[in-house]
């Protein structure tokens, strides 16, 4: 296998804080791995370390031919993530946000930007500022863009939350397919993986 992401001997702590990692290596290749653990084992931060959005204490990483101390911009170019809480997009609408990810990632799909639209319910929804939509319909928005965009490596962090049960589904669907995908890695954070998920596709974090 060759991987797409890799992280070598990372070390992370909080100020004033237990290192959540001291020495975490893992190297990725294509397919869908979940992240799994209790909550405050580190699912949320080890996502925004491999996204380049938190600097480790110590170690590597590694992204489609990219370290990131090497070259940041280049690194992130090759991983997509966002932070589900942000509000750096409030003030956009819906169809603002999703239409300007074509500038930043040039693999993104419109015929599969157009499916994840109408799969989530979006469509009534696109024409409103991020800050009016409910926290479903904003994570939706976010979900569409990841599943979309073509990135080499996507990190989605706890893809269920506050999600309508129609969308859950039409969800779950799309994270089979792409758990198949021969070129791309897609990293999912979420309290445990689907019960058929094969064990070398599960990283689980214990916190301690």
């Amino acid at each position: 296998m060759t991987p797409l992401l890799r992280a070598d001997h990372l070390r992370f702590a909080w100020p004033g804080g237990r290192p959540l990692f001291n020495g975490l290596s893992l190297a990725l290749g294509p397919g869908l791995t979940w992240v799994t653990g209790d909550d405050g084992c580190g699912k949320s931060t080890l996502l925004s370390l491999l996204a380049g959005a938190l600097a480790p204490q110590a170690g590597r990483l590694w992204a489609a031919g990219h370290w990131a101390d090497e070259d940041p911009v280049a690194y992130r170019r090759q991983v997509f993530w966002i932070d589900p809480q942000t509000e750096a997009h409030d003030a956009l609408p819906a169809a603002g946000y999703l239409e300007g990810l074509s500038a930043h990632w040039p693999g993104l799909s419109e015929a599969a930007l157009a499916d994840l639209v109408d799969g989530f319910g979006l469509a009534e929804h696109l024409h409103k500022p991020l800050y009016m939509l409910s926290t479903g319909s904003r994570r939706k928005v976010w979900l569409t863009a990841a599943l979309a965009t073509g990135a080499p490596v996507t990190l989605i962090d706890q893809p269920f939350a506050a999600l309508d049960a129609p969308s859950a589904r039409f969800l779950a669907d799309c994270l089979t397919e792409v758990a198949e995908h021969p070129s791309r890695a897609w990293v999912v954070a979420d309290h445990a993986a689907p019960p058929d998920t094969p064990e070398g596709f599960i990283l689980r974090l214990s916190g301690t």
